[in-house]
Order: C-alpha cells, then structure tokens, then sequence
C-alpha cells in the first residue's frame, strides 16, 4: 500500500512538472513571435506612434491658441485688440494733443481722462481689458505727441 501511494505521488509530482515546462516552452514561444516582426512592420508601427504623438501636439496647440485668443494674449483676437486698442488711443491722443497746444496748455497727455480711462472702443470681444488699456495707453501717448507738435 505505501509502494503505490507513493508511485501515485511520483507519477502526480512528475505530471506536474511536465505541465508546467510545457506551458512555459508555450508562452516563451509566442512572446518570441510577436516581437519577431519584420522591420517594416516595425518602422510602420514607430511611424504610427509619431503620427499620434504630433496630432495631439498638433491638438494642443490648437487649444492653448484658443484659449490665448479667449483672454487676448495669443494669436488672432489679441492682433486685433492690439490694433484697436492703439488706433483708438491714437486718434483720442491726437485730438486731445491739439487742443492743448490750441489753448497754450502745458505737454501732459498724463491728465487726460481718456487717457485715464483708456476704454475708448473697447468691447468684450476683443478679449483682456487691462491689455487693451495698455495698448490704447501707448496709442494715446503716440498721438499726444505728434498732436501738440502739430502733425
């Protein structure tokens, strides 16, 4: 009785092992296929990944303009910002500059209230107001100038 028992743990024990080398001669055998490519298929792969990784840079770039053109300080809205903002604080300036001389007024653009204010054609599309005041702030004191010289 002990003779067979123990044949029977044998024979178990070595079944066991004989399973186990096989699962492992099958596994290593299909993880050496999938990394068995051709290098084309290779290069197509590392292409593939290229292409995605530039499309959500691409992706990124598209967002980070949009919301720089949202508050003014990228691409697109904050040109014309910029343009408004400088035309109009050049005319204001201008028109202020000439009266000064007209009156024999002192050269101060500081004490205008437009120029104070700087919100002459500002609307919200445009984007940041407080950019927009700068901008209209170097406009103003551009026309000031050549407004009290006479240009």
């Amino acid at each position: 009785m002990k003779n067979s028992l123990l044949m029977k743990r044998l024979i178990a024990v070595a079944f066991s092992i004989s399973l186990l080398a096989g699962i492992g001669l099958a596994s290593s055998s299909t993880a050496q296929a999938q990394w068995q490519q051709d290098p084309w298929q290779r290069e197509r792969i590392r292409r593939q990944r290229e292409y995605e990784r530039e499309q959500r840079r691409r992706q990124q770039d598209a967002y980070d303009r949009y919301d720089n053109d949202r508050y003014g300080y990228g691409y697109g809205n904050s040109y014309q910002l910029r343009q408004t903002a400088l035309n109009a604080g050049y005319n204001e300036g201008v028109k202020e500059g000439r009266k000064d001389r007209s009156r024999g007024e002192r050269f101060e653009y500081r004490d205008e209230e437009d120029y104070r204010n700087a919100n002459t054609d500002y609307s919200s599309r445009l984007g940041n107001r407080d950019l927009y005041r700068q901008y209209f702030r170097q406009g103003f004191a551009n026309g000031y100038s050549d407004g009290y010289r006479g240009y």
